[in-house]
């Protein structure tokens, strides 16, 4: 047996502060990636787990520069759809509008707005515009039954644009004729829309996450069990990355899954958990874009005391960022992470982004209802290895109530988390953590960091110095 290393976590240091260079910490440059070609002006991510990440936080996360995994939990039509929501809420150009029949009516037409979740529907027939389709349409109408071809705004009222206008050109449009629809047209036939609505938006988060059509980025996971069907489906649906999420990842179904994607598919995959530099070698050899670390330090995960395996996360990340260092392959940093101050030591020990549950669970952007409890307000975080996690699964497969006990192995637990409130504040105080450990390090960028950091190993005492002490004014 090899002699006993010391692991550390984020408790156990403290980055030795430095002469910095910044008159300010919000001149700090956070900007990072994620994989090999996704790139961050916020390297925070939020986990792909149930009482996570759907398509609200993604799109609150990408809107503030970070990224949302769309958690594999469901069928792939459920993911997909996830997915759709994220990329059709925000950009510059919506391609492939969606469209109608001026033959349905007008509760079919609404019942489709509110599937889509969209405000206005082009009105096709032959490939050929004759309308838009709005609520304002419908407003005051008293007969459903009506076809929307008898209350649309026809063609002849409709002002459109030549595909491929540039922004500016499109906001001159929209403003001199008062409207907030421009249909885009090429060769006759409605190639794209652009609406106020998102022109708006692009404006009001300069620093968001897009990819080059404007769109809000998105991850999705996938397992190894339907892993090159549901990849695909998510691709197609515009994900801009692929996390193969395992919880041991450096194994040979997860390599073999790796080669699959990678060999059919020309997407990014970030592949985790692993804690250890051996791991990082053969997944990056396999194709990995990326490396998820994190083998048991989530305070929903139990993995440690129920298998006895890990590694403490601080050296965990410091082992598998060496290796990939080497192949310019980007590190993500994923649980144990309690502070705003540990995300800053995460990052200067290599990781190029972190990745986290429990800063997102209990946000109005995160799945379920708001709980009360003894005059507190909560929301439930489940780890994915929970037997509530593995029951919810079984019922989803099964479409129906599942009331047999489940014979599960259980590495994770499920919990109350206090309710945050909009995790637009979670992420801004992340943020200025971060910069504020930049500042610290004497460091403009998150490369400066990792090559100033210098951290000291404390003791039990030191870390009590650390915290907060005296009496709170207010909760």
């Amino acid at each position: 047996m090899a002699p006993l290393r010391l692991g550390l976590t984020y408790n156990d240091v403290l980055l030795v502060p430095k002469k910095t260079p910044l008159a300010s910490r919000t001149e700090a440059d956070t900007s990072s990636f994620f994989t090999k070609h996704l790139h961050l002006p916020v390297p925070v991510v939020s986990a792909n787990m149930a009482t996570v990440t759907e398509h609200k936080m993604a799109i609150a996360l990408a809107r503030e520069g970070g990224l949302g995994v769309i958690h594999q939990f469901g069928t792939i039509e459920e993911q997909v759809a996830e997915i759709k929501r994220v990329k059709r809420s925000t950009s510059f150009v919506i391609e492939n509008p969606v469209s109608i029949s001026p033959h349905l009516t007008i509760q079919e037409a609404v019942a489709r707005m509110k599937q889509e979740h969209v405000t206005s529907l082009l009105v096709v027939q032959q490939e050929e515009l004759v309308g838009i389709f709005t609520s304002k349409d419908y407003l005051f109408e008293e007969d459903f039954s009506k076809p929307v071809s008898a209350v649309m705004t026809a063609k002849a009222q409709l002002i459109t644009a030549p595909f491929g206008i540039s922004l500016d050109e499109a906001k001159h449009i929209l403003h001199q004729h008062r409207i907030e629809k421009l249909p885009l047209m090429e060769n006759g036939r409605v190639r794209g829309l652009i609406t106020t609505k998102d022109i708006t938006r692009l404006e009001h988060w300069p620093h968001a996450c897009r990819d080059e059509k404007g769109r809000l980025r998105v991850g999705a996971a996938v397992g190894v069990k339907d892993t090159l069907e549901r990849a695909r489906g998510l691709v197609a649906a515009g994900a801009d990355v692929l996390v193969l999420d395992i919880a041991h990842a450096h194994s040979v179904l997860v390599i073999e899954q790796l080669k699959e994607l990678k060999r059919h598919l020309s997407i990014d995959v970030m592949v985790g958990n692993i804690a250890t530099a051996e791991a990082a070698e053969e997944l990056i050899a396999a194709g990995a874009d990326g490396l998820k670390v994190g083998i048991g330090p989530s305070p929903v995960c139990t993995t440690r005391m129920m298998a006895g395996a890990g590694v403490p996360q601080l050296t965990a990340v410091m082992d598998v960022a060496a290796v990939a260092k080497r192949h310019g392959v980007p590190v993500c940093a994923d649980g144990g992470l309690k502070y705003p101050g540990d995300v800053a030591k995460a990052i200067a020990a290599g990781a190029a982004s972190i990745f986290s549950g429990s800063f997102f669970a209990g946000t109005d952007e995160s799945p379920g209802m708001i709980i009360m409890k003894d005059g507190k307000r909560y929301k439930k975080y489940i780890g994915s290895a929970s037997y509530e996690s593995n029951h919810l699964r079984k019922e989803s497969e099964q479409g129906k109530e599942v009331k047999e006990r489940l014979d599960v192995f259980v590495e994770g637990v499920s919990t109350l988390v206090d309710y945050k409130g909009p995790v637009e504040d979670v992420i801004k105080g992340l943020l200025k953590g971060l910069q504020s450990g930049l500042s610290y390090c004497g460091a403009r960028t998150i490369a400066e960091m990792q090559e100033n950091a210098e951290f000291m190993q404390i003791t039990a005492a030191a870390w009590e110095e650390s915290k907060s002490g005296g009496m709170k004014i207010s909760e």
